[in-house]
């Protein structure tokens, strides 16, 4: 018979509904369903006085806001957020395991480029200063493919057009514009990137020769840039820059791939559209890769701060040194602070859909993000979209909102996205190709046009995390030697680019 329920550790009070349990039902144990129960949603196992601790992963995710008995549905009605207290004790100890590269020797087949990088992709991207800029950028991009100019070169993936709403109406110095700049030299240096054109109005805030200077960017063969008031308008400046892309071609279509190891893969972890499963099938599974990668001597990138509040004691211990400690622990402080003076707190990170798949607290959501980065030590805490300058597993600052979130990521370096969801998602991020992978069958296969890979065998135990998470780990490779994706095959990822806004709007 099919299995009801999973319990994920003893110490647990509640358990998982494997499929959607109906008031009246018998479960083993004698629990009896009092209200129904849908797939994904936790069911209390042992009554839960008012006040209680709830505990799923043998973790704390909550408090029972009324009194729960055995067989009741946990949710929203019954499960509010603890008061959380950053804790910071154990900084000086690690508590992993063994993250020593193995002997044998993998590698896939990249772009190794003239700074030592390596890629994924070949593409060429146009880079606008300024929204005021981000339509005549998609002009040029628009003509490139109208006339051709690329027919020629079978080696370059494509064009980029990467549009973003910034760039002015923002303080000239400041948090705001340095976040921007950030961000955009790093998709100037992205390695995916073969050659890239900035593109600037003239008189906006972000001055394109600023840009430059303050990032430590210099025009030359494969970056260039001029601004469409000097070039006379938007006719001209299209002219300008398919004549820019043109002499960019050659240049980047003598790319070849060659073989290379994997410690040069550089990985961004990724969730969207979480649900009840996240953090039994396919986030732990992608821990197994992301350790796997760290220990073949790659890099992987955390993200997204406000969706490991709560759990954040998990990562401390795996610090590498206490300042490594320390800088995580300042950024959960900065976050505290952030949602307070905006008026918010962080309790309100998960959606609508994430309640909808049996997610409940912020506490809930975070244990099973945190899964995506395995066990191997943490090396680094980076800003948003700060170059990465350590191996192993990085944790980068930014929001829970996914597309801002890997676009940092991206910005910092990562060559390929693997991107878990229980609910479903459409979506890319050019110029990094971005594997799906699905927590559920069920999704997966109403959803299988968009879907890589599923990882709903693991909850009927027909594989386990380890075969599983193996089996993302050659995918992934597959991927950065150059297998389509399925969001790469639609054509996602010119649209879905956000870089962080930090700061009034004057």
């Amino acid at each position: 018979m099919q299995q009801s329920i999973l319990k994920l550790h003893d110490s647990d009070n509640v358990a998982v509904a494997l499929r959607d349990l109906h008031s009246g039902e018998v479960l083993p144990d004698n629990i009896v369903i009092r209200d129904n129960v849908p797939r994904g949603h936790k069911v209390a196992v042992a009554g839960i006085a008012p006040g209680e601790r709830v505990c799923k992963y043998n973790h704390v995710i909550g408090s029972a806001t009324i009194a729960i008995q055995a067989g009741d549905h946990v949710h929203l009605h019954n499960l509010g957020m603890r008061e959380h207290v950053v804790a910071d004790e154990g900084i000086r100890e690690r508590s992993v395991v063994d993250d020593k590269a193995p002997s044998d020797y993998l590698t896939f087949m990249g772009y190794r480029r003239s700074d030592g990088k390596v890629a994924t992709r070949n593409y060429i991207g146009i880079l606008p200063s300024v929204n005021c800029a981000a339509s005549v950028s998609r002009f040029i991009a628009d003509e490139v493919r109208a006339r051709g100019v690329l027919s020629r070169y079978s080696h370059i993936d494509g064009i980029v057009a990467v549009s973003h709403g910034l760039g002015c109406g923002v303080a000239a110095r400041g948090e705001g514009l340095e976040i921007l700049q950030r961000t955009l030299a790093g998709y100037a240096r992205q390695p995916n990137f073969g050659g890239a054109l900035v593109v600037g109005l003239g008189c906006e805030v972000n001055q394109t020769d600023r840009l430059f200077e303050s990032q430590g960017l210099a025009a030359g063969a494969r970056l260039r840039a001029f601004d469409i008031q000097d070039v006379g308008g938007t006719q001209a400046a299209v002219e300008a820059g398919v004549q820019q892309i043109a002499e960019l071609a050659p240049l980047i279509d003598s790319a070849r791939r060659e073989r290379v190891p994997v410690s040069d893969l550089v990985l961004a972890l990724q969730c969207g559209g979480s649900d009840g499963f996240s953090g039994i099938t396919a986030n732990p599974a992608l821990g197994v890769a992301s350790d796997l990668i760290v220990r073949h001597g790659g890099t992987v990138i955390l993200s997204e701060t406000p969706e490991i509040y709560g759990a954040e004691s998990l990562l401390i211990a795996r610090a590498d040194t206490p300042v490594v400690a320390e800088k995580l622990i300042a950024r959960i402080h900065w976050w505290e602070n952030y949602a307070r003076v905006t008026g918010t707190d962080l309790d309100n990170n998960p959606s609508p859909g994430n309640h909808e798949g049996g997610l409940t607290t912020i506490l809930e959501k975070s244990l099973g993000a945190i899964a995506k980065a395995g066990s191997t030590r943490l090396t680094d805490v980076i800003q948003y979209a700060e170059p990465i300058a350590t191996k192993g597993f990085v944790f980068m600052d930014s929001p829970g909102y996914d597309p801002c979130a890997v676009t940092g990521q991206v910005a910092s370096g990562a060559t390929i996205i693997c991107f878990t969801t229980g609910r479903g998602s459409v979506s890319g991020f050019k110029p990094v190709p971005c594997v799906k992978i699905a927590t559920n069958s069920e999704m997966f296969r109403r959803m299988e046009g968009d879907m890589d890979l599923d990882c709903g065998a693991i909850v009927g135990a027909e594989k386990s995390v380890a075969q599983v998470g193996r089996e993302i780990f050659e995918l992934l490779i597959a991927t950065a030697s150059g297998h389509k994706v399925k969001s790469e095959r639609f054509g996602f990822g010119d649209h879905e680019i956000v870089p962080w806004h930090v700061g009034a709007t004057v």
